[in-house]
């Protein structure tokens, strides 16, 4: 993963003041939110972590090919395959969520499994960055999807940024 990140890097370079490109440290594969700092008791985080744990220990390791890229407006993205499984993962805390929570935050549709590779931090035209990622050829990457994180996150720097709360080990 982190070889086709900097291959995606050294494309994207000329562009660094219209994208913010993301370095390995915070390359991720979102899954589901939980909700703000200071709006879940840390109790219940440490609930839901517990209620992951016990639903993800159903759910064997697997893994995944990333990529080719897809331009978003807000992002470049790397899709993730198979959806199915990182669909499992996410339902599995989905459900832990419900457990606790009993209101899941977002919605249980629409989930695209995605690593970003670089963020827009402009309003400009896409076709330059289209062209620049188009003339060359990406290898895809492969990863085994071990665990699932619960972090707390902020995008303070242009990017999101995180501390680990709780790593939750699947199988």
């Amino acid at each position: 993963m982190h070889r086709l990140a900097a291959e995606y890097r050294d494309v994207l370079a000329p562009f660094a003041g219209e994208l913010t490109l993301i370095p390995d440290r915070w390359l991720h594969l979102t899954m589901q939110g939980v909700g703000f700092v200071g709006e879940v008791a840390e109790r219940e985080v440490r609930a839901i972590a517990d209620a992951a744990s016990e639903k993800l220990a159903a759910v064997p390791a697997f893994d995944v090919q990333v990529g080719p890229h897809v331009l978003d407006p807000e992002a470049v993205l790397l899709p993730v395959q198979p959806a199915g499984a990182v669909a499992e993962v996410r339902d599995a805390i989905r459900g832990a969520i419900g457990d606790v929570l009993h209101d899941v935050p977002e919605s249980p549709t629409g989930f695209r499994p995605h690593v970003s590779v670089a963020y827009s931090a402009s309003d400009g035209p896409a076709t330059p960055v289209a062209e620049a990622l188009t003339a060359r050829e990406f290898a895809l990457a492969r990863a085994r999807v071990t665990n699932a994180e619960l972090i707390v996150i902020h995008r303070d720097n242009k990017m999101y940024e995180w501390e680990t709360f709780a790593s939750v080990p699947l199988g």
